[in-house]
């Protein structure tokens, strides 16, 4: 029988060192590197293309037209205010989707056209667009006109 006193002692193996990694592990590393910066490259002209936004000469012209119009603030007739902006709207429509017949609607669903091409604007819900200049006495408050005021401006800009 072997004695613990016969046994020689244990040799144990060199440490095993991580660094320098195996040369696998140097392309992977490249390769995650490249892809980091295809994306922010990538990300950064996405970034710089939506923050500069092309301008559009028929945007830029129904926006000045909009603002022109003499908007009927003090409880002033109403009428021919809307009826300028239907008949702005109509025209843009005509030269953007001249396939679309949208001369012909009236009413509901003139607006429903005009939201069906921009949600945004939430059109629908001012029928006063295309019913107050047909009211012999239509009258907005000045918190509506605001904001109609800005909905076709919305319209316009994420539209045309």
């Amino acid at each position: 029988m072997i004695t613990a006193e016969q046994l020689q002692p244990i040799i144990l193996p060199p440490p095993v060192s991580n660094w320098p990694p195996a040369p696998g592990w140097w392309v992977l590393c490249l390769l995650l590197l490249l892809c980091i910066a295809a994306y922010v490259l990538l990300r950064t002209r996405r970034q710089q293309t939506q923050a500069t936004p092309t301008t559009d000469p028929l945007r830029t012209s129904a926006l000045e037209q909009l603002h022109a119009l003499h908007k009927p603030y003090g409880g002033e007739q109403a009428g021919p205010w809307l009826q300028h902006i239907n008949k702005l709207l109509k025209r843009l429509c005509a030269s953007r989707y001249p396939d679309s017949a949208s001369h012909t609607l009236s009413g509901r669903q003139w607006l429903t056209f005009l939201d069906s091409r921009c949600p945004a604007a939430g059109l629908s819900r001012w029928m006063i667009l295309v019913q107050g200049a047909y009211q012999p006495d239509c009258r907005l408050d000045d918190k509506s006109i605001t904001q109609l005021q800005q909905s076709i401006e919305i319209w316009i800009n994420k539209h045309v």
